[in-house]
C-alpha cells in the first residue's frame, strides 16, 4: 500500500497541515513512482535502512513491504501524528530527529551496514549528502531523490558542465549513478524543479589515501571552485606555489573544473610540510 493524491490532501485536511516551504517539504503522491525507487533501491528483507524525511508515509510504506528494518527520521514535529496513523501496523521505528544533528539519530543505526532511502527536502539535500559521507561510515549506500540539478552535479565528472565541489567530494568516498528522473508533478505541491535518484555508492576504500590530509585536499578544491572562472594559478594564489604546482604534475593556467580528484589529491600532496605556500 502506498499514498495516493487523494490520500495526502485527506491526511493534510484533517490534521489541519500545508507542507512546509521552509522545511523543503514536497509529498510523494504517485504509488508508481514510489513503487519503482524501491524497486531501483534493490532493498529487501535483510536490509537496515534509515529513510530521512519520511513525510507522510507513502515512501515509507512500500519500504516497509520489502521486510527491511526500517528507521525514519523526521524533523517536523506536526508530521508524526499523520505518520503515526499512515504506518499502523507497520514495523517501521520513527524517530524525532533534526536530520543534520548526527547525535539525534546515527546511534539508532547500530553498526551497520546500512542503506538510506530517501526523498530528501531540497534545503538540506546537498549538506546532508556529503556529510553523511564524510561522518557515518555506517552508511554505504545511500537510494536519495534530489533535485535533478543536484544529482547531476553529484555524478559528473571532470570537464563537464556539471563539475564541482560536490562532484570531487562524492568521488572521494563513491560511485554515484542515476536511476531515474521523476517528474514534479508527482508530488505535493509540485515543485518548480525536476527530480532525480541517485545511487551512491561507498567505495570498498577511500579514494583518498588516508596518508594525504582530506582537509588540505577540500580546501583546495573549495578555493578552486569558489573563482572557477579563474585559472589555478588565481584562485589559488597563496595556497600552491609555482614549484607545487610542477611537483603536482598540474598546469596553472588550468581552471578547477579540469582537474579530477586524484589531480587535487596530488596537490595537496605537495603543498605538504614546512615549504608549503600554506604555512
Amino acid at each position: 500500500m502506498t499514498l495516493s493524491r487523494g490520500a495526502i490532501n485527506d491526511l493534510l485536511q484533517r490534521h489541519d497541515l500545508a507542507p512546509r516551504r521552509a522545511l523543503g517539504q514536497n509529498f510523494l503522491a504517485d504509488p508508481n513512482t514510489v513503487r519503482k525507487i524501491v524497486r531501483l533501491a534493490q532493498i529487501d528483507n535483510t536490509d537496515s535502512v534509515v529513510e530521512i524525511g519520511p513525510g507522510l508515509g507513502s515512501l515509507t510504506l512500500a519500504l516497509a513491504e520489502t521486510g527491511a528494518q526500517i528507521t525514519a527520521i523526521e524533523a517536523d514535529g506536526a508530521l508524526l501524528g499523520p505518520l503515526s496513523e499512515v504506518l499502523k501496523g507497520s514495523d517501521v521505528t520513527v524517530v524525532h530527529a533534526d536530520a543534520t544533528v548526527f547525535d539525534m539519530w546515527v546511534p539508532a543505526l547500530g553498526d551497520g551496514p546500512v542503506t538510506m532511502v530517501a526523498n530528501l527536502p531540497y534545503n538540506v539535500g546537498t549538506r546532508l549528502v556529503a556529510d553523511v559521507l564524510d561522518f557515518v561510515p555506517a552508511v554505504e549506500r545511500l537510494v536519495v531523490m534530489v533535485q535533478e540539478e543536484v544529482g547531476k552535479r553529484m555524478m559528473a565528472t571532470a570537464g563537464s558542465s556539471d563539475y564541482g565541489a560536490l562532484s570531487v567530494k562524492v568521488a572521494s568516498w563513491a560511485t554515484a549513478t542515476r536511476l531515474c528522473k521523476v517528474p514534479s508533478t508527482v508530488f505535493v505541491p509540485k515543485p518548480r524543479v525536476e527530480s532525480m535518484v541517485v545511487d551512491i555508492r561507498r567505495h570498498v576504500e577511500p579514494a583518498i589515501p588516508h596518508t594525504v590530509d582530506r582537509g588540505r585536499v577540500f580546501d583546495l578544491v573549495r578555493a578552486g571552485f569558489g573563482q572557477r572562472r579563474k585559472m589555478l594559478r588565481r584562485s589559488l594564489a597563496g595556497r600552491v606555489s609555482f614549484e607545487q604546482f610542477e611537483a603536482a604534475e598540474v598546469r596553472p593556467d588550468a581552471r578547477a573544473e579540469t582537474l579530477d580528484l586524484s589531480d587535487w589529491v596530488r596537490l595537496a600532496e605537495a603543498t605538504e610540510g614546512p615549504s608549503g605556500a600554506n604555512d
